[in-house]
């Protein structure tokens, strides 16, 4: 999961060096990817109303195991 919201994030912004993407453990045995882009990418990933982040959401959930849950923070 990780690689495939490093490889969205790389194709939506205009700094794709500056995308950093990290996996960790959260509450409950909840895997929380952590993405990172350039502040004036960060638009990009987001989207408009938050759409963009909304769909990298929705293909996480639907390619993750039964039963486990998965987040997207777009971090600062």
């Amino acid at each position: 999961m990780k690689d495939l919201v490093e490889y969205i994030a790389k194709a939506l912004v205009e700094q794709p060096e500056s995308v950093s993407v990290s996996q960790a453990s959260g509450n409950e045995g909840e895997d929380v990817i952590e993405l990172r882009v350039a502040p004036e990418d960060r638009g990009r990933v987001i989207g408009k109303n938050g759409r963009t982040a909304h769909a990298i959401r929705t293909l996480l959930s639907a390619i993750q195991p039964e039963g486990k849950n998965t987040t997207l923070e777009i971090l600062d």
